[in-house]
């Protein structure tokens, strides 16, 4: 019995050793890459006091405005599985996933939109990076039709790569459709979770405005210029997570504005955005549900697998060899009754027989090899003939006579 237990408990601390080395190489790989049916997400930020620009259409008129008011932008992000996996080319199957974001700016006070914009990109599982895609759009005009392959996303996007290090990332900038590079700056805490900080500046870049843009803005605020442009400055700060690279807090402090070559400057855009507590709280909790997932399999569950593993391993090699030793020592007992009884028979024969067994005498001495069996009775055997006269009887009869 103890043998079987010993070999199955040594059996399964070969198995637990095996997941334990395996779980760290080849199963928190696939953790540690985005899902094909990550479930969508909802960010908000919100910028008091800010200064936007506002067009309203109405019939046949533009109204164009830059009020003062409390701004709410909204960003969505959805997931698309079926996309990812019917419309990706080969060379991106398995290695991206295909994204649909939606964000739309709203006065907080009455919900009137200021802006909006939708996008679809792929991005690599792995390094959260947006990689080449002939089916990507850009749609910032807020109407449904959307230009296939207008914008040309590169770097990181909406996330940051699993496992961020210590350096600086290029990311990608809406206005400037381009990417400029986010410095790393330190680490802070967000909801009691360590994050990396990263600043991304964006000072006095001329956007590419339409030219029907640019007259439309010329017409409302300086009409006699003949040219002008729009001049945008961002300072970005990203708080990442470093394990799963999730965005935990954001901060954006746009300015925009627009320059003619005769007239005043007029601001266009000048608000702080900042996101709010409860899309930081959930950015947490999401954060900590998927860091215990990747620690469980990375870290947790091998080390306790080990353990376990090698204590069954002792466990099973103690039952192994005390059961052989327990096997020998009953063959030892065995032989050592079986010798005994042997010992008895030749040390301590019948009294009857040793008291009945006389020497032997012939010529060369004592034969006491050759006293048979005690269980033979010697005396059976036929006695030999005795002289009926005494020696010498004879010669002295002679002498007489």
């Amino acid at each position: 019995m103890k043998l079987r237990v010993g070999a199955a408990l040594f059996g399964l601390g070969v198995l637990l050793l095996v997941v334990a080395a395996g779980l760290p190489l080849y199963v928190a790989p696939a953790v540690t890459k985005l899902p094909y049916d990550l479930a969508r997400t909802t960010s908000k930020a919100e910028a008091v006091n800010a200064r936007a620009l506002k067009v309203t259409v109405s019939g046949g008129s533009v109204s164009i405005e830059v009020p003062q008011a409390t701004l709410v932008s909204n960003v969505e992000v959805i997931p698309q599985p079926e996309d990812t996996a019917d419309r990706l080319p080969k060379n991106l199957a398995g290695k991206a996933v295909i994204w649909d974001v939606y964000q739309t700016v709203k006065n907080a006070e009455n919900g009137e939109v200021f802006s909006q914009y939708s996008t679809e990109l792929a991005l690599d599982r792995i390094s959260g990076a947006a990689v080449e895609w002939d089916e990507q759009w850009l749609n910032e005009t807020g109407e449904d039709k959307t230009p296939v392959g207008n914008v040309a996303y590169e770097g990181q996007v909406y996330k940051f790569p699993f496992n961020t290090k210590k350096k600086d990332y290029e990311v990608f900038d809406r206005d400037l459709k381009r990417s400029t590079p986010a410095r790393f700056t330190g680490t802070e805490k967000v909801g009691g979770l360590e994050a990396y900080r990263f600043e991304q500046r964006i000072e006095n870049e001329t956007l590419n405005t339409p030219e029907s843009s640019l007259k439309t803005l010329i017409g409302r605020f300086a009409p006699g210029a003949t040219s002008a442009k729009v001049v945008y400055s961002n300072t970005r700060t990203l708080w990442v997570d470093p394990v799963t690279g999730a965005y935990l807090n954001v901060r954006e402090q746009q300015h925009k504005e627009f320059q003619p070559d005769n007239g005043p400057v007029t601001v266009l855009l000048d608000a702080d955005f900042k996101s709010m507590d409860d899309s930081v709280a959930n950015s947490v909790k999401t954060v900590k549900d998927n860091r215990s997932k990747i620690d469980m399999v990375r870290t947790y569950v091998p080390i306790g697998a080990g353990v376990l593993g090698l204590l069954a391993l002792a466990a099973g090699l103690l039952l192994v060899l005390r059961s052989n030793g327990d096997s020998a020592a009953r063959h030892r007992l065995a032989a050592a009754s079986a010798g005994g009884s042997a010992l008895a028979v030749v040390d301590e024969p019948d009294e009857r027989d040793t008291a009945e067994q006389p020497a032997v005498e012939r010529e060369g001495g004592l034969l006491s090899d050759e006293i048979p069996p005690a269980s033979t009775n010697w005396r059976a055997e036929e006695e030999p003939t005795v002289p009926t006269q005494r020696p010498g009887a004879d010669e002295d009869e002679t002498e007489k006579r």
